[in-house]
């Protein structure tokens, strides 16, 4: 029987002027998103580097996500 508690555990890397506004935004507007995704403001995403998705899966996160 499958576990329907599970949450997967996200980082989202979002760039500063575009994804990152847009969630900005969100809050203003007090819209919410779920709380098991964690945010990183990135100046681009182009700063984005295999390394820093790989870093955070070895932290044991579930996904990472990568918005511009």
């Amino acid at each position: 029987m499958p576990n329907n508690d599970f949450e997967p555990q996200i980082i989202a890397f979002c760039c500063r002027y575009c994804a990152y506004a847009a969630a900005d935004l969100a809050g203003s507007m007090r819209l919410s998103y779920p709380g098991n995704i964690k945010i990183v403001q990135l100046p681009c995403t182009g700063r984005v580097d295999v390394l820093h998705m790989l870093k955070a899966l070895e932290s044991g996160v579930d996904g990472v996500f990568v918005a511009g």
